[in-house]
């Protein structure tokens, strides 16, 4: 997975062939169609892994989080650690989901993946900010991968002031959800 997750990062995802990912991986295709029903259910499994990254991150942010000091803060320090890296596969996830948003059986296929990234981002959430409710956190938690989502292609193109944008954001909506307003 870890040669499929290289090649769909440097060449993105249509550019990356099966016979790619078997010649990177050591594989058979035979070896590959065993395990996978195609390139697009690889992907699947690889946004899985990605979204149990982030959201360990994520969870590991919050506990670190000491008495007195600003939460926000520290989880956008946190996450954004890993920005460079992230971004690389956000281009791919994001032609991957351009790609099933195209393809309805895909697009149904993919949603099951993104909800549960959604409902561990409320879990979370509703663990940090106690005045969220479930399902108020569910939306926060689409609100904020929206966000991130859209400042992430900002900040490929514009550089330091679309981070900067994001970071105030980002504080600016949390600090209002920890203090019981909605955004």
């Amino acid at each position: 997975m870890n040669s499929a997750r290289a090649l769909f990062v440097e060449r993105g995802f249509h550019a990356t062939s099966i016979s790619d990912i078997c010649g990177h991986a050591g594989l058979t295709r035979g070896a590959f169609y065993s395990n996978y029903r195609d390139k697009e259910q690889l992907f699947l499994a690889l946004f899985d892994v990605e979204a149990d990254r982030v959201l360990s991150d994520m969870a590991q942010a919050v506990a670190e989080v000491s008495p007195g000091a600003d939460p926000v803060r520290h989880i956008i320090d946190r996450v954004g650690a890993h920005r460079r890296e992230n971004h690389r596969w956000f281009l791919v996830s994001m032609e991957f989901t351009l790609h099933a948003a195209r393809t309805p059986e895909l697009a149904a296929e993919l949603a099951p993946h993104e909800d549960r990234l959604t409902t561990g981002m409320a879990d979370l959430l509703v663990r940090s900010l106690p005045n969220l409710t479930p399902d108020h956190a569910r939306d926060v938690a689409r609100l904020l991968t929206a966000l991130h989502e859209g400042t992430t292609a900002q900040e490929l193109i514009h550089g330091s002031t679309a981070t900067a944008f994001r970071d105030r954001l980002l504080s600016d909506l949390i600090g209002t959800l920890a203090a019981g307003r909605t955004p």
